[in-house]
């Protein structure tokens, strides 16, 4: 096993926010025995059976890719999803869950070094290299190191909504979101955050959401043509302007459902998104629901801190 997905894992669900009240994930780590992740020694809590009764089980990444998963590993994973369970894999977990049948004829991706090894050995799945992350519903995968940190913010982000994902972000001092459909690799490493060619142009567009803004806008703020803008927005966040953008004012429409009871059209307006229609139209195709049906699970008076066992297991 790779001792980073695992602890990365950990400190995300394992640790319940200050600023978060009531209960939080229950965790258990699952597996057969003890054994040595690098220089660390890692003892289960209890065996593979356990995970007959989780809600979620994450499945951190394979040190060793060349063997198939352990039998009895791909089995409690497979029976657990039968069960009902939400099943997630962290990097090159993803063979584990590819062993046990859960991703035939679905999205799959993992560390960009290993999506051809995934798409020969599992030609049933159609593997996806350029995503941070996939989710599918009850069967979801991340790419590699970093990125397995965006898809535990995305299950927190589900769980409890957009507020609780940030605060659980800020105290892991990480970006609250990055959307699964980013590119896993872009051309050049991001600089740090005062010294990328938009450090000044991010902030001005935050504070400017309710505007009509385009990316003749955003070119000429930054001194720009356009061609150039889009180029550094590829290298900075891996995604393009108007994709960023639409990603921003989804973002502040789902804060803005969680802590206020304005009506959805005067949030659409505050979020930049026109009318109604249109938040709707891009809201339920981004988050899966419609704003309605959010506020109801995430607003002030709706929201539930019901605790979610989370089960990782291992080989």
């Amino acid at each position: 096993m790779l001792h980073f997905e695992l602890a990365l894992a950990y400190e995300v669900f394992g640790t319940r926010p200050d600023a978060v009240p009531g209960p939080w994930y229950d965790v258990q780590v699952c597996g057969t025995r003890s054994v040595r992740l690098g220089r660390f020694l890692l003892e289960p809590d209890c065996g593979l059976d356990r995970l007959a009764d989780a809600g979620t089980v994450i499945v951190p990444g394979l040190a060793d890719i060349v063997q198939d998963p352990p039998a009895e590993l791909v089995e409690a994973v497979r029976a657990a999803h039968k069960l009902g369970a939400r099943v997630v894999s962290l990097c090159t977990g993803v063979f584990v869950l590819a062993a046990a049948g859960l991703l035939d004829g679905l999205r799959a991706t993992t560390h960009w070094a290993h999506t051809d090894t995934l798409a020969a050995r599992y030609p049933q799945v159609t593997v996806d290299p350029d995503v941070l992350y996939v989710d599918n519903g009850s069967v979801l995968t991340s790419a590699g190191k970093a990125a397995a940190m965006d898809l535990c913010l995305h299950l927190v982000r589900r769980d409890y909504g957009s507020a609780v994902a940030n605060i659980a972000a800020r105290r892991l001092v990480v970006p609250p979101h990055r959307a699964g459909g980013q590119a896993q690799f872009v051309t050049t490493p991001v600089p740090a955050q005062d010294e990328h060619a938009l450090a000044d142009l991010l902030p001005w567009v935050m504070r400017r959401l309710d505007q009509p803004l385009t990316v003749e806008d955003l070119a000429r703020q930054s001194n720009m043509s356009s061609r150039h803008l889009t180029r550094q927005f590829r290298s900075v966040t891996g995604t393009t302007p108007l994709q960023w953008l639409l990603t921003q004012r989804i973002r502040r429409a789902q804060e803005l459902l969680e802590s206020t009871n304005d009506s959805v059209d005067a949030i659409a307006s505050a979020a930049g998104m026109g009318t109604a229609t249109t938040l709707r139209r891009h809201f339920h195709r981004t988050v899966g629901v419609p704003p309605d049906t959010y506020r109801q699970t995430f607003g002030r008076r709706g929201r539930s801190f019901d605790g979610v066992e989370l089960t990782g297991g291992h080989g």
